[in-house]
């Protein structure tokens, strides 16, 4: 079980939002990857899931996170992409949020050269079979605020951003990078299953 969440705290849970950034674009869609960027070898369908972001977790998964009294919020029209919001209202603040980014068609790049930049926090993760992973955010909030944002490659051009918002009684005693990258392998367990 995913001890990301906690049900020891009470308050209105919210996982952080994604927070990928637009940046200037490659001139051809043959400069992608970008430099020093991960290829994605075997590009990802996820258009099936942009149309319906909460099934990027199954109602088993998102329990197992989360506890049995978990809420799914979708936001389809979520103005990064089509996003969906997991969370329990009892447990202050401890949420997980999945979000199809579309505001560029750049996918890790577009992170990867907003690094040092807009993104100071910039951590490269292991791969997950192959499909590359990135922690990022304007700041470092693992320890301040226990959350962490993910992006998992799933094209040259696209990526699903994952963000994880610990329940504030984990908050210093739980990576949520390593939280957000295990919720990553449930959601390209699921996209790899719909293609």
């Amino acid at each position: 079980m995913l001890t990301a969440c906690s049900s020891e705290t009470t308050g209105t849970a919210s996982p952080s939002g994604s927070g990928s950034v637009s940046t200037s674009t490659p001139s051809t869609g043959n400069d992608l990857p970008g430099q020093g960027v991960p290829k994605v070898d075997i590009p990802i369908d996820v258009s099936r899931f942009q149309q319906a972001p909460c099934d990027s977790l199954t109602q088993a998964q998102s329990k197992e996170l989360l506890g049995p009294d978990v809420t799914i919020n979708p936001a389809v029209d979520d103005e990064a992409g089509p996003t969906c919001h997991w969370n329990v209202p009892t447990v202050s603040q401890a949420g997980v949020g999945v979000t199809f980014f579309k505001t560029t068609q750049l996918g890790l790049t577009g992170i990867y050269q907003a690094k040092d930049n807009t993104y100071r926090f910039f951590q490269p993760l292991d791969s997950i079979d192959g499909y590359p992973t990135v922690a990022f955010g304007t700041t470092d909030e693992r320890n301040t605020k226990g959350r962490c944002l993910v992006a998992l490659g799933t094209s040259d051009t696209q990526q699903v951003d994952i963000a994880i918002s610990l329940s504030e009684a984990n908050i210093g005693k739980k990576d949520p990078c390593t939280a957000a990258h295990e919720v990553a392998a449930n959601v390209l367990s699921n996209l790899r299953g719909a293609n």
